[in-house]
């Protein structure tokens, strides 16, 4: 049959294709695949295990599902591909080699890599070290309310030396000179008297003619009177017995005596003397300089008193109950004042009193001006080491004021700016409070509002960020005594939960091998 030789080639086809030493390669598809399948399956058993421990088996789970469909799809395709065929290529038997190597490599690996990417990275915490600060709690006391202001001292009494009459200047005293110290009625410096002594003589010269005169005039109403009695005319008349003329001469007298007066007087004043006991400021002129009257010779102040003006805010008034028109009836009644000063390095420290205050405010400032007095400066006034109060001085004034009952008190390092003040509790946790500031020192703040006896306040240097966290209280006064310790946070509890989750099946299997003493040694 035309057919039959078809059949003969195809036999002889298969036969040639059964004896093709290539054909058990294209059936190792069918061995190798289930072991490819059987490994990727360990792997997913081991990393359902790891998974296990760690209690997320769900992507394991999901990997064997899907492993189990990717073998039965790998046996299908290799049943498919071991199908003898009348036409055998190079291509095919290189699939057939290549596939098996590729199943036994895909299933393994795939399943570790897909386990890797669902295993969650071990949590690095860092250990708890809550902020360590420095506390001390607010207290009710009894205290005196203090005004601190500042201001400059300087003489109450300070003049210009002035000549009253001109001329040359022939004598300077050693003590004028800047600086220098004087007493009162000590001639400071002197003009050339020779003038004025000349205009002495010749008013002395006018009163003696004056004298003269007037003696003239006196005899002659004499010598007419007792004309007038030998005649007995009757009463004469003030003009024959020349009164009008004798007046006349008594007037020249007094004007001349005036005039000698005015010469003595213009004389003494040749002689610049000082009004009071002081020191000399500045010193303008010498010996040998010619001054008019009116010139300026120097500056002296007196050493009597000197006032200090200190500025003072209506809060500041409040505090130490000082009216506005006050005027101390005496030094014993006046309020006191504390001035201090550190001269070469030394704090000084001087006693005033507060007798008036000015009777405006300052315009510019706004304040109202006391004025402090120190009596006697250069003596009894000086400070505790015989340190006088010097004019031009700036000086820290502390005056007392009224006393407060049960106000609450802070140490000063406890204040912030904008009157903030940071509060904790006894759980660590820190508050931001806004306080009313009674009085403010270096050492303490009195307060009247904002914070309750009792409450513990922050001392330490904190930025207003770290409010959030968790503080870890020492005491001032010993930092060895811990106040307030700061509870663990959340996530360092759920972190010890886990801890101890992972270390009880460990504990478990110790209790099956053996007991463990407290001591850790078996029994």
């Amino acid at each position: 049959m035309i057919g039959s030789p078809d059949r003969r080639n195809d036999a002889s086809d298969s036969g040639k294709s059964d004896g093709n030493p290539t054909r058990g390669l294209t059936r190792a598809p069918l061995v190798i695949v289930p072991i490819g399948l059987i490994l990727g399956l360990a792997a997913v058993m081991f990393g359902a295990r790891a998974a296990g421990e760690g209690g997320r088996p769900g992507p394991e789970l999901f990997l064997f599902l899907l492993f189990l469909i990717l073998g039965v799809i790998s046996i299908v395709l290799a049943v498919r591909l071991s199908r003898p065929k009348v036409r055998r290529g190079y291509s095919r038997r290189i699939q057939s080699i290549l596939l098996p190597i590729l199943v036994l490599l895909m299933f393994p690996l795939a399943s570790i890599a897909i386990i890797k990417a669902n295993v969650e990275p071990e949590e690095q915490r860092r250990p708890f070290t809550p902020l360590a600060v420095m506390a001390d709690s607010a207290k009710r006391q009894t205290v005196q309310l203090t005004v601190e202001t500042q201001g400059e001292s300087r003489p109450q009494t300070e003049i210009n030396l002035v000549p009253q009459v001109g001329g040359k200047i022939v004598y300077v005293s050693p003590n004028f000179i800047e600086g220098g110290i004087f007493r009162r009625g000590e001639t400071l410096i002197r003009i050339d008297p020779s003038d004025y002594e000349v205009a002495v003589v010749r008013a002395q010269a006018n009163v003696a003619q004056a004298e003269q005169v007037l003696t003239r005039e006196v005899a002659e109403g004499d010598i007419a009177r007792a004309d007038y009695e030998d005649l007995g005319r009757g009463e004469p008349s003030p003009l024959a017995l020349r009164v009008p003329q004798r007046q006349q001469a008594e007037a020249s007298l007094q004007a001349a005596k005036a005039d000698l007066d005015n010469a003595r007087l213009q004389l003494t004043r040749t002689s610049v003397t000082a009004p009071f006991d002081g020191r000399v400021r500045t010193k303008s002129s010498d010996i040998g300089q010619f001054v008019s009257p009116g010139s300026t010779l120097g500056r002296i102040f007196s050493t009597d008193i000197v006032e200090v003006r200190l500025p003072f805010t209506d809060a500041d008034l409040a505090k130490i109950d000082l009216p506005i028109a006050y005027v101390a009836q005496n030094r014993a009644s006046a309020p006191l004042v504390e001035l201090t000063a550190v001269i070469g390095g030394v704090e000084q420290v001087w006693e005033a009193r507060i007798m008036r205050t000015e009777a405006t405010f300052d315009t510019q400032s706004r304040a109202l001006f006391a004025i402090a007095e120190v009596f006697d400066p250069y003596g009894t006034g000086a400070s505790q080491n015989g340190v006088p109060i010097a004019p031009g001085l700036f000086v820290n004034a502390s005056i007392d004021g009224r006393v407060l009952e049960n106000a609450i008190v802070i140490p000063r390092d406890g204040l912030r700016v904008d009157d903030e003040i940071y509060t904790v509790n006894n759980k660590g946790r820190a508050e931001i409070r806004t306080v009313t500031v009674l009085d403010a020192s270096p050492e303490r703040a009195v307060l009247s509002s904002g914070v309750e006896a009792g409450e513990l306040v922050v001392l330490s240097p904190m930025e207003r960020s770290r409010v959030s966290i968790p503080l870890k209280v020492l005491d001032v006064n010993d930092p060895s005594v811990v106040l307030v310790e700061p509870e663990e946070p959340e996530w360092m509890k759920r972190q010890r939960q886990r801890e101890g989750y992972k270390a009880k099946p460990n504990a478990d299997a110790d209790d099956e091998d053996g007991s463990t003493d407290s001591d850790g040694t078996s029994e």
